[in-house]
């Protein structure tokens, strides 16, 4: 054979050896990893530290527009279907390693440090204190949040609509309504009078709306639940 056959590792060792100092090629790698553990364990802190009325260093030629939001529409979102929008320090899911990676990239793009971290959840994610679908905000300023990473599966599609009953209290008189309009209509006829008019219904239905009424307030305030406009930012349990 005229060419001699090209070894790719040979190569490899040439392209390597032209850009780094081979003699100091072990301690540039340790020196990597070194920097990139501190990072991270930087990053973990920082996730696990409330930070109050935070403003992070962006440069704002290099941000996403789409995944800038503004507080309140936070807020609606959150309300709308029961969510939290709390600091990462109250989260107890397990951040993914993907997280981890989107902060490490975004803090290299913009050579800047991210603190303040939330994250929007539902209530079972977070450790909350006693008196399905996460997404990872850093604050920008003037109430405006960067979405940095979103993982998790996506919520239920009847979520909004089921969790409309519990925005307000006039929404929850809509639920316990309905309810007792749908066990009226369950009643056998006969079963508490002899003849089915208007005022026997009337009347049954009264029954089983003070009865559904009283089943509600005594899970409400047995189980220190509230509505979504009074949970939505709030760190405790029995908001």
């Amino acid at each position: 054979m005229l060419f001699p056959r090209t070894n790719i590792e040979q190569r490899l060792n040439k392209l390597r050896n032209k850009e780094f100092d081979p003699s100091t090629w072990r301690v540039q790698i340790q020196r990597v990893f070194r920097e990139d553990t501190d990072h991270e364990e930087r990053i973990l802190h920082n996730l696990d530290t409330s930070s109050h009325e935070v403003t992070n260093n962006y440069d704002f030629d290099l941000l996403e527009t789409q995944k800038i939001y503004h507080l309140d529409q936070i807020k609606k979102i959150c309300i709308d279907y029961r969510l939290r929008f709390l600091d990462t320090k109250y989260f107890k899911g397990k951040l993914p390693k993907s997280a981890i990676s989107a902060i490490k990239q975004l803090e290299k793009k913009h050579d800047t440090t991210l603190k303040g971290f939330k994250i929007i959840a539902p209530s079972k994610l977070f450790k909350l204190e006693n008196a399905d679908d996460p997404l990872l905000f850093a604050p920008i300023g003037n109430d405006y949040f960067y979405l940095i990473h979103k993982w998790g599966n996506d919520l239920h599609p009847l979520r909004k609509i089921m969790m409309w009953f519990f925005k307000s209290f006039e929404n929850l008189l809509v639920l316990t309504f309905l309810v007792s309009l749908l066990l009226t209509f369950m009643v056998p006829n006969g079963l508490f009078s002899k003849t089915s008019n208007t005022s026997t219904f009337i009347m049954i239905f009264f029954f089983m709306f003070k009865s559904v009424a009283a089943v509600v307030l005594f899970y409400g305030f047995a189980l220190g639940k509230n509505f979504n406009t009074a949970i939505w930012n709030s760190k405790y349990f029995n908001a």
